[in-house]
C-alpha cells in the first residue's frame, strides 16, 4: 500500500519503513508525528481525495533533525553595473520513517499532527490591565502648570525695542538680507530704526534670533555693521 502526501508545500509517495527527508518539522527524534493531508492511496484500489482524503492520513518516526548542503546563488540588480550580492543558504530538514498507513480512523488515533519548523503555538495574550483613573487632582495639576507657563512671556527683547517709531521709521530693506515681510515682523517687535540695531549686544542679538526664529541671520549677513553705517549716513 502507498500513499501520496503533501507537507511543506510538497508531495511525496511513500510506503511503509521508507525513509525520507521533508522541509524541518516541530518535532524531536525519537517522536512519532502524523501527516494528516493525504491527497492518495494506493494498493488494490485506488483512492483519490478532493483534494484530500477524509480520515487518512500517514505516521511516520523523526529520525534527525539536520540541515541540507550549502546553496549558493547571485542576486543581481537590473540595470545596475557591477553590482551583485553572493548569498548562502541552507534547509532546515527533518529525517522520517514510515510507521504506518492510515486509510480511516487517524482523527482518532491520538498521535500529533506534523507541522512546519516555523509552527509556534501562540500563548494567549495577557489581559491588560485597564489604565488607573485619573484623580481630579491629577488633572487639575498639568492644567495649573499650563496656566503658569502661559503667564511668563515667551521670549524676551533686546531694551531699546519701541512701542512706535520716533519719527519717520527707516528703511529697514537696505539691510542685506531683509525684505518686505521681514522689515514689517521687525516693526512689529518693535524695530523701526537703524541705530536700534546698531547698539545690539551679543545677548540683544541672541533674543533677537530666538524672537524671530531665524538663527545666525543677524551675524551671518552682518547686520549691526550695515545698521552703523546706514544710521551714520542718516545724521
Amino acid at each position: 500500500m502507498f500513499a501520496v502526501l503533501k507537507t511543506g508545500g510538497k508531495q511525496y509517495k511513500v510506503a511503509k519503513d521508507d525513509i525520507f527527508t521533508v522541509e524541518k518539522l516541530a518535532a524531536e527524534p525519537g517522536q512519532t508525528v502524523q501527516f494528516n493531508d493525504v491527497l492518495m492511496l494506493g494498493g488494490d484500489t485506488v483512492t483519490v481525495g478532493a483534494p484530500f482524503i477524509t480520515g487518512a492520513a500517514v505516521q511516520a518516526e523523526v529520525l534527525d533533525q539536520f540541515k541540507g548542503p550549502k546553496t549558493i546563488h547571485f542576486v543581481k540588480r537590473r540595470r545596475k553595473h557591477s553590482s551583485q550580492r553572493k548569498k548562502g543558504h541552507r534547509q532546515q530538514l527533518t529525517e522520517v520513517r514510515i510507521v504506518d498507513i492510515l486509510a480511516t480512523g487517524a482523527e482518532k488515533s491520538g498521535v500529533m499532527a506534523a507541522t512546519g519548523g516555523d509552527a509556534v503555538v501562540a500563548e494567549a495574550p495577557a489581559a491588560k490591565k485597564p489604565a488607573p483613573k485619573k484623580t481630579a487632582e491629577k488633572k487639575a495639576e498639568p492644567k495649573a502648570a499650563a496656566k503658569v507657563e502661559a503667564a511668563a512671556p515667551a521670549t524676551s527683547g533686546p531694551a531699546n525695542l519701541l512701542t512706535e517709531a520716533k519719527g519717520t521709521a527707516d528703511d529697514l530693506k537696505k539691510i542685506s538680507g531683509v525684505g518686505p515681510k521681514l522689515e514689517e515682523t521687525l516693526n512689529k517687535v518693535g524695530v523701526y530704526h537703524f541705530w536700534q540695531i546698531a547698539e545690539w549686544s551679543a545677548e540683544d542679538v541672541a533674543m533677537m534670533d530666538d524672537l524671530l526664529s531665524f538663527k545666525g541671520r543677524i551675524d551671518r549677513d552682518d547686520w549691526i555693521k550695515q545698521a552703523a553705517e546706514f544710521a551714520a549716513d542718516a545724521k
